[in-house]
């Protein structure tokens, strides 16, 4: 089993510690355009109340760092981008994950933010080792590290295990310590394929035993075209957890997300004396009752 490492992110007053001896961090989803038109359309436009909002809810809702996206098409990404993360820091005090495909995006973005960004993403492809790591490096930043190369997203566990080692062996040539890198197995639709939430939970498994390293995904990935899609998310989530997910990218304001994770940490022993869980349900019992 190797070392337990411990991924530090921080905007300029606030640190988050991603370790699986601690409590399941957050990361909030939904300043995002991509999928949710409400968003492109405001961007597009110039307005930031969204984003305001979005911003000040997850966090309300437990996220500990919100992942930033201004990928609007036809857009100037790296304006944008740099105005998406100064609403957003206006807001809140949270760690960033900066989200980004543009190079010139992520380097405008990287100089500018104070603190210690996660960046998603990179991958096993050559183009993307070769533009974001550099990056990363410069600005020592952290970075999610995706589990597919210039092949594809590999079908199983193994050969997923095999390009997190290329992207860890890769940041390590930089001098990026392997607790920087954070590995996302990549979760696909079981609606397409029935052991595509497997295939992701084994893969965890891997990757933690041979290396380590922390663990987010996008869990809700998992769902996709299946009915009831929370209960499905939620109880994968869990399994996740116990697998090694320490830092999802989801959506705190799913009520069936929060709670599973708390009960997911409360049953790794990782809330001292249920209290984390005990907070959460009296909150629970004061909004049903309107109070």
């Amino acid at each position: 089993m190797a070392e337990n490492l411990k991924t530090v992110v921080s905007s300029a007053t606030k640190t988050v510690e991603i370790n699986r001896a601690t409590p399941t961090v957050i990361v909030g989803e939904r300043i995002n355009p991509t999928g949710r038109k409400v968003v492109l359309a405001a961007l597009k436009e110039g307005n930031f109340d969204i984003v305001r909002k979005d911003a000040r809810a997850q966090v309300a809702a437990g996220a500990q760092v919100l992942d930033v996206n201004a990928g609007v098409p036809g857009a100037d990404e790296p304006a944008l981008l740099l105005q998406v993360m100064q609403t957003v820091m206006e807001e809140t005090d949270v760690p960033l994950c900066i989200d980004t495909a543009n190079k010139e995006a992520l380097a405008q973005a990287l100089g500018a933010y104070k603190g210690k960004a996660l960046v998603n993403s990179v991958n096993g492809e050559e183009k993307s080792l070769s533009m974001v790591l550099p990056l990363v490096q410069e600005h020592g930043a952290a970075v999610i590290g995706l589990c597919m190369d210039d092949d594809g997203i590999p079908p199983t566990p193994e050969k997923r295990l095999a390009v997190a080692d290329k992207i860890l062996n890769r940041a390590g040539q930089l001098g990026i310590k392997p607790e920087d890198v954070v590995i996302d197995p990549l979760v696909l639709t079981m609606g397409a394929d029935s052991k595509a939430g497997y295939v992701a939970l084994r893969t965890v498994e891997l990757v933690v035993k041979e290396f380590g390293v922390n663990i987010t995904m996008g869990a809700s990935n998992v769902s996709f075209g299946i009915p009831d899609r929370p209960l499905i998310n939620s109880t994968f989530i869990a399994m996740a957890v116990y697998a090694g997910l320490t830092c999802p990218i989801t959506n705190p304001l799913v009520p069936e997300i929060v709670t599973s994770l708390l009960a997911a940490d409360l049953c790794m022993g990782r809330d001292d004396y249920g209290m984390a869980w005990i907070q959460a349900y009296r909150k629970r019992q004061k909004e049903a009752q309107g109070e």
